[in-house]
């Protein structure tokens, strides 16, 4: 689910769009349960996500980024200036 990388972690997400609000659910197998509330269209949802994670951890936009899935369910998210720690501490509270 979360892989240390130089500069911060990738993350697996699996991602469940046009839910009624945005929230971590927990793990899902490999990955992490994500609710947004934004449709599939346009990378709505996936602007969303980023925004959601950005403001969760605390850090600015431009450091989360979607490195695979912009059209999928099943994502991979690189965040800098983060450690796995600081991600275990969002999937502990679920």
């Amino acid at each position: 689910m979360i892989k240390e990388i130089s500069d911060g972690v990738l993350l697996k997400l699996k991602v469940l769009p046009r839910s009624s609000r945005c929230e971590i659910i927990g793990p899902h197998g490999d990955a992490l349960k994500i609710k947004v509330t934004s449709p599939p269209v346009e990378g709505r949802a996936n602007e969303e996500i980023v925004e959601f994670l950005a403001e969760t951890l605390g850090i600015k936009k431009v450091q989360v980024a979607i490195v695979s899935g912009h059209a999928s369910r099943q994502k991979i998210v690189a965040i800098t200036g983060c450690n796995r720690q600081e991600l275990e501490r969002l999937t502990e509270k679920k």
